[in-house]
């Protein structure tokens, strides 16, 4: 008797994990989670776990590309405090000091014109949305025509071309890690509409500042998967091969790239979310 007792007492405790007080001939709510269920290999977490932590919520953007509640915002149309430069002399050497962003803004958007430009902040892992668009008249064709570039961590290239009827290079295309792998379509619209950019960076895994393990990235120009968790061979480089030799660091800056383009390519609602 006991026993019987014993057991009647657990499933009456056990039940109350997940069950509700129901009236008489309401429905029964569903579970909100379980305690008896098998641990998940690799973790310490039961399948449907009723104490495993649940994400806390992000509130969305009010439409489509704006930031979400717990993103950076690096460039609203307001100003680019979020960004900063290297000033160089008259020869174009970079002198070691950090000067504002150069970029003039016109109407919530700002022009890339007057050298590289970089995140004050510090990011590795990150989702990051752009967009930028190039004029139709834009001097110059192929790598010489609408061109820009994110550099996450300041050493891998996503690149940004106008790439509507302006041939170059596949691992020079918008969408492309420059100079490793082109994208897996040419996802752009015409000259002189906007493009955008989101794109999901996976920093490379560290072991004493050697790399043990390569970047990733994911990447979406106008909606459309250009670039499916596609392995990072190492910095991007022009007309070079690469790799992971030497020290990297945990974090460092986004830049945003200048070629120099006539005129400039414009960008506006830039933000990021570390991941």
């Amino acid at each position: 008797m006991k026993t019987i007792a014993f057991i009647l007492s657990f499933a009456c405790v056990s039940s109350a994990t997940f069950a509700l007080d129901v009236k008489p001939g309401a429905e029964k709510p569903s579970p909100i989670g379980y305690s008896d269920t098998p641990i998940i290999p690799g973790t310490k977490w039961k399948v449907h776990d009723i104490d495993r932590p649940r994400p806390e919520p992000v509130a969305p953007g009010e439409k489509p590309g704006a930031p979400p509640s717990d993103a950076i915002v690096i460039f609203d149309g307001t100003n680019s405090d979020a960004l900063q430069a290297k000033e160089k002399d008259a020869k174009g050497k970079e002198t070691g000091k950090i000067i504002p962003c150069p970029w003039p803004i016109d109407s919530g958007v700002m022009m890339i014109t007057g050298g590289d430009c970089w995140t004050k902040q510090e990011f590795a892992s990150c989702q990051l949305h752009l967009e930028w668009m190039s004029e139709p008249n834009t001097k110059g064709n192929s790598q010489k025509k609408g061109n820009a570039g994110v550099f996450f961590m300041d050493r891998y290239e996503s690149q940004m071309l106008d790439c509507d009827n302006n041939p170059t290079y596949a691992d020079g295309m918008t969408g492309g890690v420059y100079g490793q792998t082109p994208p897996l379509v040419n996802a752009v619209r015409p000259a002189g509409q906007w493009q955008v950019y989101d794109i999901i960076f996976t920093a490379p895994k560290l072991e004493n500042g050697k790399v043990v393990e390569p970047a990733y990235i994911t990447t979406f120009v106008n909606g459309i998967c250009v670039q499916n968790h596609t392995k990072i061979m190492g910095p991007t480089k022009h007309k070079q091969i690469t790799d992971y030799s030497g020290e990297f660091p945990e974090k460092a800056p986004i830049r945003i790239q200048d070629h120099k383009n006539e005129p400039p390519v414009r960008i506006r609602n830039i933000w990021i979310r570390p991941l």
